[in-house]
């Protein structure tokens, strides 16, 4: 480890511990998003920090500008402005960076890009919802004492019996097996009867504290079995519209705007626009969703269920196309010389129908005979043809009957056709 960071040591000057100014070990490393003061000294208990190439046995060391800090073979870069992101923590993730039993983590499931960072607080494993991690271990520090009163709104769902009477008398805070928690506003929203007799409650609670599992812990003092929590809001930030899974940077400018006071003015970010560009995908993350509902805006809603689980992304399987035979479904090529039928009338040429009396028709009075003008044996216009008159020597007429024939028409016999309409 020495060699490594050789040439830097060089560069690191020797203070004496003792020396007035700079800032404690533990505090510099929480400043630069290492780990929590607490964390920081149970590294150095076990012998993970090493300041100018000596290994720290005590927490009780002064650190200076152009101090060279090692963490666990990992060097410390320069302290940076703050950074605060809001995270939708999914359950089955515990909200530590190494833990002993081998479980799934927070930090091990964060997306590429990001600085190191730490936690605001804690949501145990089966808690879902808003988790604020922050590069700034000061920042992480204030926004969790009790004293500074952060206001923290959860929505619980309980399996039992309740009344808002029941749920009013938080207000005054409880003491639960000798631990004494604050007041808390607890609002009953609806309730589900279940098959068998059972109960679901889904309550809105509000608190100041954070103590561990606070919660559920002051809920089932009342009656009732927590088997469902997620966080809504911490202070001025909320949840929103992140998706299981999914992180976002809130901007420099919300940060001077809502931190100022708590961030010290050498570590306040500067500009309007976040350094993480967008969300990240959240569909590898676990519990996305469950009985088929998901936070939209920070309330709850449901949702058909799909058939299978939300959270994980599905491959796509393209069904084998179908294989059909050689000019299947084609038009096929006649080579017998038949002409395929059309439903286009048939063209009639008048000089060849047989004129025969009628209104606008050829051969009625006062209309000449389309094509008959002009050839020999034409009648001139305003005479009607004889009945059964032939013109030339064109057939007959159809009623089969012949030529010149002035006899009376048969009951049943056809018309002789007329000619097409002009």
């Amino acid at each position: 480890m020495t060699d490594k960071y050789q040439p830097a040591l060089h560069d690191a000057v020797e203070h004496d511990a003792d020396a007035e100014g700079g800032e404690r070990v533990a505090k510099a490393l929480a400043r630069a998003g290492v780990a929590s003061r607490r964390e920081v000294e149970r590294l150095i208990e076990a012998g993970k920090v090493v300041l100018n190439g000596q290994v720290l046995t005590t927490p009780a060391v002064r650190v200076f500008p152009g101090d060279l800090l090692v963490v666990d073979g990992k060097l410390v870069e320069d302290r940076q402005p703050t950074r605060l992101f809001r995270y939708h923590k999914p359950t089955g993730l515990v909200t530590t960076h190494n833990d002993p039993g081998g479980r799934p983590t927070v930090f091990g499931a964060l997306p590429h890009g990001l600085p190191r960072v730490i936690s605001v607080g804690r949501l145990d494993l089966n808690s879902e919802g808003l988790l604020l991690l922050t590069n700034d271990g000061e920042l992480s520090r204030a926004l969790e004492m009790p004293q500074n009163a952060w206001t923290r709104r959860y929505r619980a769902r309980a399996f039992g019996h309740a009344t808002q009477e029941t749920l009013d008398r938080l207000k005054d805070g409880t003491t639960i097996e000798g631990v004494r928690y604050g007041p808390i506003e607890a609002r009953l929203d609806k309730a589900q009867d279940k098959a068998g007799g059972g109960r679901n409650v889904w309550i809105t609670v509000t608190l100041s504290e954070g103590k561990n599992r606070e919660v559920r812990k002051v809920l089932e003092s009342v009656g009732l079995k927590v088997n469902r929590l997620i966080r809504l809001s911490y202070g001025p930030f909320a949840l929103g519209t992140l998706q299981a899974g999914q992180v976002e940077e809130v901007g420099p400018r919300v940060i001077r705007e809502l931190l100022a006071g708590v961030i010290a003015d050498e570590n306040m970010p500067q500009g309007d626009k976040p350094q993480f560009i967008g969300v990240a995908d959240p569909l590898h993350a676990p519990g996305v969703a469950k009985d088929g509902e998901r936070l939209r805006g920070g309330e709850i809603q449901r949702r058909a269920p799909t058939g299978r689980a939300p959270q994980i992304a599905t491959p796509k399987v393209e069904e084998p196309k179908k294989v059909y035979k050689a000019g299947w479904a084609k038009a096929k090529i006649r080579t017998d010389g038949h002409k395929a039928k059309t439903h286009r009338p048939k063209s009639i040429d008048t000089k060849f129908v047989t004129e025969a009396p009628g209104r606008g028709k050829p051969g009625a009075k006062g209309v000449a005979s389309k094509g008959a003008a002009g050839k020999p044996g034409a009648r001139p216009a305003g005479k009607a043809a004889p009945q059964g008159a032939v013109r030339g020597n064109v057939a007959p007429a159809r009623s089969g009957k012949p030529a010149g024939f002035k006899g009376p028409r048969p009951t049943g016999a056809k018309p002789a056709p007329r000619g097409p309409k002009r």
